[in-house]
């Protein structure tokens, strides 16, 4: 038998020596990496200076939290979606009022809106929602103040949680009754900066928490109605809840009780539209009279907390952070993107962690509602229009006092209905369904004041 001889040449050692370095150098910077991305996980705070109860400004917050306090930064964005957000329009300073963008006035893009609120402050100014950025702003420098508002009005624009403590001495419910009573200007000398860290968060765990005296009040009256006594939300609240509840502090609907405007939420009987309808009428309550019909009308405010617990996304046990403020990866660290905004911005994010299918399907998807919430909304605006012109007209003609009465309590009912889903941000679409049912419930109350006139 022959030997076979086998050689191997310098060239391929040298190739063998090289990729076997290699190897071992990626084996190892993987392993360096893994080992440092577990460091990062676990120092999710690097504590820079001390923060307690009583630091208010968010950037000093953002020095120990600088990824979420640059997200924060980013309300200031300004982004049109198709049915939402708000487009930068500029506009020239002036010593009354130094802002140099603006958003669209819905006034003009919605005409009929400043019929509807005739002789209330918002037929004189409404403008598109913007980020958290310019919610204090905006609200000072509004038209509206011209015309008057309390200090109460602060409470969904500013970080008022050290105010409150402040001026009631540690005692923040003390504290908000004395804001509640401020004329609007003298409330605002209170305040620095809008919403900010200390309002959502503990300052020594960074738990989440209420701080709005007003929201404590109003989900204990909730869910009293449900049977459950003493409910105390910091306390009984979970914290999948309290990611809705501490968005649900000022996207509520509520109103002025009282003298004192004292802020309340109208959730005695439920969170649905009808509940705080009836609340009103129990208690007799009125926002203004109508400066057309005499009508004692209610004015929505942003009922999105109430809304979005009647859709199926509440039903899913998905709160409000999992869409606005989705989880996102930042080296090893898991946090909450604090660039509130519409998910629509942010879709895959927001919704494609459930919704495994493409962006541009979801928009779609979420567009189609918005687009058949949006002809609703008109068809019930101009449905209460035409009621009032029919008011105006029975009113020139000596139409009897009860048929008068009548029609004006359907205008009240028809007016709150179609302003509760159009003051709502969502375009409809935190629960399609039962805005579509109050829509066709505000249109049947237009036309039963019509029939009203006639009978």
């Amino acid at each position: 038998m022959t030997q076979k001889k086998y050689s191997i040449s310098f060239s391929t050692l040298l190739l063998i020596a090289i990729l076997s370095a290699g190897i071992c150098f990626g084996v190892v910077y993987l392993l360096t990496n893994i080992f440092e991305r577990q460091q990062e996980a676990r120092t999710t705070v690097l504590k820079v200076v001390d923060i307690d109860d009583n630091t208010a400004d968010p950037a000093v917050w953002g020095r120990n939290f600088p990824l979420q306090y640059d997200d924060y930064l980013k309300t200031a964005d300004m982004i049109q979606t198709t049915y939402g957000g708000s487009e930068a329009i500029p506009r020239t300073p002036t010593d009354e009022d130094p802002r140099d963008l603006v958003s669209r006035s819905k006034l003009e893009r919605i005409p009929q809106l400043k019929r509807l609120w005739a002789g209330y402050a918002f037929s004189k100014d409404y403008r598109e929602k913007r980020g958290h950025a310019y919610m204090l702003t905006d609200q000072i420098y509004t038209e509206r103040q011209k015309v008057g508002q309390p200090g109460t009005c602060i409470h969904c624009h500013a970080s008022t949680y050290v105010p409150m403590k402040e001026l009631g001495e540690g005692d923040i419910h003390a504290g908000f009754e004395k804001l509640n009573a401020l004329p609007y200007m003298e409330a605002k000398a209170h305040v620095k900066h809008p919403v900010a860290c200390i309002d959502c968060h503990e300052p020594e765990t960074m738990a989440l928490r209420i701080t709005r005296p007003a929201f404590m009040e109003g989900i204990a009256a909730f869910k009293k109605s449900q049977g459950v006594q003493d409910y105390d939300v910091n306390r009984d609240a979970t914290r999948q809840e309290m990611r809705s509840f501490v968005c649900g502090q000022c996207h509520v609907e509520y109103y002025f009780q009282g003298d004192e405007k004292r802020l309340t939420y109208p959730w005695t009987e439920g969170l649905t539209v009808d509940a705080a309808y009836s609340h009103f009428e129990s208690s007799g309550f009125k926002d203004w009279t109508h400066a057309e019909t005499g009508a004692p009308m209610l004015k929505a405010q942003h009922p999105e907390f109430e809304l979005w617990s009647q859709g199926i996304h509440s039903r899913a046990g998905v709160a409000c952070a999992d869409c606005h403020m989705a989880y996102k990866r930042v080296g090893a660290m898991k946090i909450s993107d604090h660039h509130i905004r519409s998910p629509l911005l942010n879709v895959n994010a927001a919704c494609g962690t459930c919704h495994k299918t493409g962006d541009q399907e979801l928009i779609a998807r979420t567009e189609n509602i918005q687009a058949r919430h949006q002809k609703l909304v008109k068809i019930a605006l101009d449905a209460v229009i035409d009621l009032i012109d029919d008011i105006n007209a029975a009113k020139a003609n000596g139409v009897a006092e009860d048929k008068m009465k009548a029609a004006q309590q359907w205008q009240r009912k028809a007016t709150f209905y179609v302003d509760y889903v159009e003051a709502e941000n969502s375009s409809g679409f935190h629960a399609g369904q039962e805005a579509a049912r109050i829509l066709a419930e505000s249109i049947d109350c237009s036309r039963k004041g019509q029939n009203a006139l006639r009978e």
